[in-house]
């Protein structure tokens, strides 16, 4: 028999980003309408709920910025209908999609309903607030829940040291749709509209344009990449605060005509430019505490057959196995960013190889039946 789960999530499709992915993929393999998902109202929320396996409630949750805590109305909100459906149904267990602000409530109702709470963390939101009142209250929330579900070994390595107990911590990574990315989707007309040649290398970057994803120094890397004899070419996919920038990185670099900002694209393509390239970069590093707790975007890339390149800050490693699925270089030395791209760039059986590896590994166990499996199995 299934569980029957309350979850509070501010993050669930269909609002953008892997982590929304994923509390909708796993919760809708892991129980029927038992599952009760609070969650953000959103644009295209009704259209995406109508059919969901699961049971949803929308919420407002809009930060106050005259308000101190900013979140307390979205606290109380989340507060009020946690503790009701808590209160009126059954549930097994309580699960927080973060520390804050859904972990704190979650942890009051399940106190209040005498339920256990668990708790996801991910990574980066443990390491960019510094040491004040919310970093207080996130170690509080983290270290009295039953259980904290860590995405990568960075993450549990670092709950750990927030004074988490590591007998309550579970490593589940996340994963990824094998059924939307796959390799030998048909792409052809993609390269042709960047008007790529046959013996064009495209190198790919999926993610927000922020300064910690690494996009400018893949920039920098494609000048001495034509210069050895590579015809590259670059395509980023994303939005963000660093758009301009990356323009101008390029412009000075000389490369404004091989690097392509392709803002957002559909989901439907965005396998198939997966599968238009022949490398997948991201070379990410930690600015200001701010880092990458894991990364979906190279489950995708390897769920498409494709070799990657990942920064070797934050918990990569539990996404990339380096020199297995691919390379995790310094993302903070061009240099050996450059020698990375050069390598696999140039040899095509290697990069072939890391490419068959991760389409392997997704496949057999991280695939999203997988990873609500192991949800299921592990988690209270």
């Amino acid at each position: 028999m299934s569980k029957r789960y309350l979850v509070l999530t501010e993050l669930f499709l269909p609002t953008k980003g892997g982590t929304a992915v994923w509390f909708d993929q796993v919760y809708r393999r892991l129980g029927g309408k038992g599952v009760h998902v609070i969650t953000a109202d959103v644009p295209g929320a009704a259209d995406h709920d109508r059919d969901h396996p699961n049971s949803i409630h929308r919420l407002s949750l809009k930060r106050v910025p005259w308000l101190k805590p900013e979140s307390l109305v979205m606290y109380l909100k989340l507060l009020f209908v946690a503790l009701w459906l808590a209160l009126t149904k059954r549930f097994d267990a309580i699960h927080a999609g973060r520390a804050l602000p859904e972990g704190l409530i979650a942890w009051m109702v399940a106190r209040l309903t005498f339920r256990p709470v668990v708790i996801y963390a991910h990574g980066e939101e443990l390491t960019g607030w510094g040491k004040g009142n919310k970093y207080k209250a996130m170690c509080f929330a983290l270290q009295h829940a039953d259980q904290v579900i860590a995405n990568s070994d960075f993450t549990r390595d670092t709950l750990i040291g927030m004074g988490v107990h590591q007998d309550r911590i579970v490593l589940i990574h996340p994963g990824v749709d094998t059924d939307l990315f796959r390799p030998d989707l048909h792409f052809q007309d993609l390269r042709d509209g960047l008007g790529l040649g046959p013996g064009t290398k495209l190198i790919l970057s999926v993610g927000r344009l922020s300064r910690r994803k690494g996009f400018d120094k893949v920039i920098c890397s494609l000048p001495a990449l034509v210069q050895g004899g590579l015809d590259a070419h670059y395509a980023i996919i994303g939005i963000g605060e660093d758009e301009a920038y990356l323009r101008q990185q390029a412009e000075n670099a000389g490369m404004s005509a091989r690097v392509h900002q392709l803002g957002h694209v559909a989901m439907e393509d965005l396998p198939r430019w997966y599968n238009a390239c022949d490398l997948f970069v991201l070379a990410n590093r930690e600015i200001s505490g701010d880092t990458e707790g894991f990364g979906i975007v190279f489950l995708e890339a390897g769920a498409c057959g494709k070799p990657v390149i990942a920064g070797r800050a934050g918990g990569t490693g539990s996404a990339v196995l380096d020199g297995f699925t691919g390379l995790r270089v310094d993302g903070e030395s061009g240099p050996e960013l450059f020698q990375a791209l050069s390598a696999l760039l140039g040899d095509p059986e290697r990069s072939a190889e890391f490419g068959r590896a991760g389409l392997e590994r997704v496949r057999t166990s991280l695939s999203w039946d997988a990873v609500a499996e192991r949800t299921k199995r592990f988690t209270i």
